[in-house]
C-alpha cells in the first residue's frame, strides 16, 4: 500500500473514498463538516436518521453524494470536544481501516489526523495510520497453491490530509518511519508464518544474508557448528542433537554511528521449530512451535526497518537458531552440559530449551562491548498465564534500560510489563550436580528464565523481553503478529533522538 501526505481543504481534494470523523450526539468532524456543507447537507441527515452512533470504531459507508464523492466513510470518534485516548485512536483508525479495505475503492483520502489524541502529536498519528494499515491488509498466502479470489480490488494508496505546509513535512517523516516499520513486521510475520520444514535455521541464515545484501550498512556472519564447537558453545549445540537441521548463529551487524560508538546489541531465540525435545509436548496446537522463533524474527525485522531509515546509530543482531526435538542423541533430562561462559547446567526439563541457546549468544556478544543488550524470546508459557497477549513480560539488570523500553512501549503501542527480577528467585535454579539448573520450578517460571539468563549478561546492561503471548495469535486468527517490533524500533528512535 503507497502512502502520501497531502494538505489543504478536504472540499477541494479529488478520492475515490472520503473517510472522515463523525462524534456522538450527532456531531460532525471538521472535514465531515466541509464535505457536509459541499453535498448539501446529506452528512447531517444521515446522522440524524442514528444510522451511525458516533461511538468510537462505529463506521457506515455512504455513495454517490456528489460528483467528486464516489464514496464517504463515516467513522465514530466518541464525544465531541474530548480528546481520544491513545488506545480509543487506534482502535477507531483500526476500524476505518477495515472497513475501508471492504469498500472496493483503489484510493482514500483519510483526514482523521485532525482528532485530537492525548499527549500525542500529528507524527504519532500519521505513523499509527501507516503500521495499522499494513497489518490489516497482511496475509500470508504465499504456499496456497490457488490465490482466493478477491471480489473486490485491493486498496492501493492512501492519503493523509494535514492542515498545512508545516504539517505536511512532519507527517511525511513519519509516514517514512511508518512504512519501514511496517516492513519489518512484516518481514517478521512471513519467516514467523512459514511452516518448520521450509524455515530451517540455515533459511533464516539465508534471510539474514540476503538483508546484507540489500544494504551497505549490514554486514552479515553465520556461525555453523564447527566454529561454535571451537568456541565451547555447548548449550546452543546440545539442543540441536536430535535434530537432522544443523544449528546457525546469525550475525547481522549495522553501523549508522561512528566507529567508536556502543552498538545496541539485539539477541532473538530462533528456534524454528520446538516438540520439547525428550520431554514431548502435547500434540494439540504443537503446530504453533512454529512460532519459536518469532524472537529471531523480530531481530531481522527490526534490522531491516534500521537500514532502511538508515538510523545513526549502530546495532548488532544476534540469532542462535535450531530445532528441538526427540532423538536418540538429543539432550535427556539429567544432562549436564558445558555454556560458552563455562558455567554447567543440569537440563531437568529439555522443553526449557530457549535459554540454553540464548545463554550461549548472550555470552558471545560481550565481544562487540554493547552499550545495552535486549532479549526477545518466545520464552515461557507462564508469561502468557501472567499476562495474556496483551503485554510482553520485560525484567532486566538495569532499570533506566527498563524504563526506556516500558516507555516505547506506550508510545508505540506495543505495550511491555514490568516483573520482579529478585535474587530470592534465582535461588530456585539451584542443583546439586552442576551451577544450575535449566529449570525453577512451577513456580513464577518467566521470573526464574529471566534469573537463568541474568547469570550470562552481569557485564553489561540487559533487558530480557518475553513474548510468548504477544507474538502470535491461535484460533481462526492465527498467525504472527509481528510484534514486538515496534516497540523495538520506538526504542531506537529515542534513542536517535536523545543523542541530538
Amino acid at each position: 500500500m503507497e502512502f502520501s501526505v497531502k494538505h489543504g481543504s478536504v472540499e477541494n481534494q479529488r478520492s475515490a473514498c472520503f473517510v472522515v470523523g463523525v462524534h456522538e450526539k450527532h456531531k460532525l468532524g471538521a472535514a465531515a463538516a466541509a464535505l457536509d456543507a459541499a453535498c448539501g447537507g446529506v452528512l447531517s441527515r444521515t446522522l440524524k436518521g442514528n444510522d451511525i452512533k458516533g461511538k468510537v470504531g462505529d463506521t457506515l459507508l455512504l455513495h454517490h453524494l456528489g460528483e467528486h464523492m464516489e464514496r464517504v466513510l463515516l467513522v465514530g470518534c466518541g464525544k465531541a470536544g474530548e480528546a481520544l485516548s491513545a488506545a480509543d485512536y487506534r482502535k477507531m483508525l483500526g476500524a476505518a481501516l477495515a472497513a475501508l479495505k471492504g469498500t472496493g475503492a483503489k484510493d482514500a483520502l483519510l483526514t482523521l489526523t485532525e482528532l485530537e489524541v492525548k499527549e500525542r502529536d500529528l507524527a504519532w498519528k500519521a505513523r499509527q495510520a501507516v503500521e495499522l494499515a499494513g497489518g490489516v491488509i497482511y496475509q500470508f498466502d504465499q504456499l496456497k497453491s490457488k490465490k482466493e479470489d478477491k471480489e473486490k480490488p485491493p486498496i492501493k494508496k492512501v492519503s493523509l490530509l494535514v492542515a498545512d505546509a508545516a504539517a505536511e513535512k512532519a507527517a511525511k517523516e513519519a509516514v517514512r518511519q511508518g512504512q519501514a516499520i511496517q516492513a519489518g513486521m512484516k518481514l517478521a510475520k512471513d519467516l514467523a508464518n512459514l511452516p518448520g520444514n521450509i524455515c530451517t535455521p540455515r533459511y533464516l541464515a539465508e534471510q539474514a544474508e540476503g538483508l546484507a545484501k540489500g544494504s551497505k550498512k549490514l554486514k552479515a556472519g553465520i556461525l555453523d557448528e564447527q566454529e561454535m564447537e571451537k568456541l565451547g558453545m555447548g548449550a546452543l549445540l546440545s539442543v540441536a542433537k536430535g535434530s537432522r537441521q544443523p544449528p546457525r548463529l546469525i550475525v547481522l551487524e549495522y553501523q549508522g554511528g561512528k566507529k567508536k560508538d556502543k552498538p545496541v546489541v539485539l539477541v532473538g531465540k530462533g528456534l524454528t521449530f520446538d516438540a520439547g525435545g525428550i520431554s514431548l509436548k502435547p500434540a494439540a496446537a504443537m503446530d504453533e512451535m512454529k512460532y519459536d522463533m518469532c524472537g529471531g524474527a523480530t531481530v531481522l525485522g527490526v534490522m531491516q526497518a534500521v537500514a532502511e531509515l538508515e538510523l545513526p546509530l549502530n546495532v548488532v543482531g544476534v540469532v542462535p537458531s535450531s530445532e528441538n526435538l526427540p532423538d536418540g542423541a538429543a539432550n535427556k533430562p539429567g544432562d549436564i552440559v558445558t555454556s560458552m561462559s563455562g558455567q554447567t547446567i543440569e537440563i531437568l526439563n529439555t522443553d526449557a530449551e530457549g535459554r540454553l541457546i540464548l545463554c550461549d549468544a548472550l555470552t558471545y556478544i560481550k565481544k562487540f562491548d554493547p552499550a545495552v543488550v535486549i532479549d526477545i524470546a518466545t520464552l515461557t508459557g507462564a508469561c502468557v498465564v501472567a499476562l495474556g497477549s496483551q503485554a510482553s513480560g520485560l525484567l532486566g539488570n538495569d532499570q533506566a534500560l527498563v524504563d526506556a523500553l516500558l516507555a516505547a512501549g506506550q508510545a508505540s503501542g506495543d505495550r511491555a510489563w514490568q516483573m520482579p527480577l529478585w535474587p530470592e528467585y534465582d535461588e530456585q535454579l539451584k542443583s546439586p550436580f552442576a551451577d544450575m539448573a535449566n529449570i525453577g520450578g512451577k513456580e513464577a517460571g518467566t521470573i526464574t528464565a529471566a534469573c537463568f539468563l541474568a547469570r550470562y549478561t552481569k557485564d553489561y546492561t540487559w533487558a530480557h523481553l518475553d513474548i510468548a503471548g504477544t507474538a502470535w495469535k491461535s484460533g481462526n486468527g492465527k498467525g504472527a503478529t509481528g510484534r514486538p517490533v515496534p516497540l523495538l524500533m520506538q526504542y531506537l528512535l529515542d534513542r536517535v533522538t536523545s543523542d541530538k
